[in-house]
Order: structure tokens, then sequence, then C-alpha cells
């Protein structure tokens, strides 16, 4: 009897050696990842934005680093007394809007440049859940809002789909020798319910596995 289910993954055609940088973005699970290669030593960014979850906030996020977009003050929101940004983690949050805009800024540069000079580019989907404001716009953290303030979607891997392959398809241009690993989180919501959570994993494997036509990227998926 086994007790546990063999998995084997293969090499990478192409390993990641040494000399190489690496941009990683996504969900939590995409800090374990950055932190044990810090560990070795890589020279790598991770979350520019903070952690990300859904899809179409890290697709948003990184057609930002392209441009790069600079934020401004209507690009905040002030409540529980701190200025705060849909699509940022709250490590950006402040009391002072201009120390607030001052980061976020800084860390959008950082990426800018970190960009056009890194060679892979690491995407974790955590959730195929997305959170959206009520006149549409799709937040990155909810920053403990009232669950009012949102409403709760499932991505389709349609959906999905469509938002890597645009924001891959720009990338392409940008840097068309960058290379793109796609992993699923093994972190599970059971806040959503078992099967609410499976249902989300899938979505976002099928979406990363039909994306990046633009790219070719190498898919790799950890997905429990």
């Amino acid at each position: 009897m086994e007790f546990q289910v063999p998995i084997t993954i293969p090499a990478l055609p192409q390993p990641i050696s040494y000399g190489e940088r690496l941009l990683l973005t996504g969900s939590c699970f995409t800090e374990h990842i950055g932190n044990s290669l810090k560990d070795w030593k890589f020279d790598l960014l991770q979350n520019p934005n903070g952690i990300l979850f859904d899809a179409a906030s890290v697709a948003s996020s990184l057609v930002s680093y392209i441009e790069p977009k600079l934020y401004k003050e209507e690009d905040l929101v002030y409540f529980n007394e701190l200025w705060q940004s849909w699509q940022h983690h709250s490590r950006f949050s402040n009391i002072d809007k201009e120390e607030c805009l001052r980061g976020i800024n800084a860390s959008q540069q950082r990426a800018h440049e970190f960009l056009k000079k890194t060679d892979w580019l690491v995407i974790t989907l955590g959730s195929a859940f997305s959170y959206r404001l009520k006149d549409g716009l799709p937040v990155a953290n909810c920053h403990r809002a009232p669950a009012q303030t949102f409403t709760k979607h499932l991505m389709t891997i349609e959906e999905i789909n469509e938002a890597l392959d645009g924001c891959l398809y720009k990338l392409r241009y940008f840097k068309p020798d960058l290379r793109v690993i796609f992993t699923v989180s093994p972190v599970r919501h059971i806040r959503d319910g078992v099967v609410e959570n499976n249902r989300s994993n899938g979505a976002a494997a099928g979406g990363g596995a039909s994306s990046g036509g633009q790219v070719r990227p190498t898919l790799l998926f950890s997905c429990i």
C-alpha cells in the first residue's frame, strides 16, 4: 500500500544558472521560492507589488512595470487612517500620502529596470478568485475593507488565459529573450471550501497551461 503519490518533475530543458536574474511575482508561495533562491545567492527581485493571488492582478502589475506606470494621488484610497492602493500589498500603506506614493513608485521603477535585464520570470498563481469593486475594477488586495465593498468572481480558464496572454504579448516585445515559468501555489484556501479550492486551483492551472503562445514559456506546475 502506498501512502504517498510519487511525482517526477522533469528537469528544465535549459537550467537556471547562477549568472542569470529572476523576477518572481504572485502568491505567498512566490516568497517561499524566492527566499530559497536568495539563500542560494541568486540575483532576484520578488513581488514588487507585494503578494498577488489572481491572474488579473499579476498580469496588470507586470504591464505596469513595462510602462512603467507612475501612481498618483487618485490611485490611492484613504480608510482605516491609512493611504492605500488597491493594486498593492499593505506593506506599502502609510499614514502619509506622499510616503505611500514614494514607496509604490520607487518599487515600480525598480521593477522596470530589473525587468529590462532579467532572464527568467516566475509567475505563481495562488487563486482563480478575483475581487472587484462595485464599478468592476479588479483589486489585488482588499486591505480588510468591508466585504460589501467588493464582488467575488471565480475567473474562468478563458478569462485567465486572456489576462495572461495580453500580458505575455507585451513582455514579448519588451524583453524578447525572456523565459517564463508558471507555478500554481500548493496552499489550500479551505476558507472557500474544499470544492471551491479545487475549482480555483484547476482554473488557475488550466489558464496558465493554455497561456504563453507569445513567449513560449516553460510550464512548471506545483499544484496540490
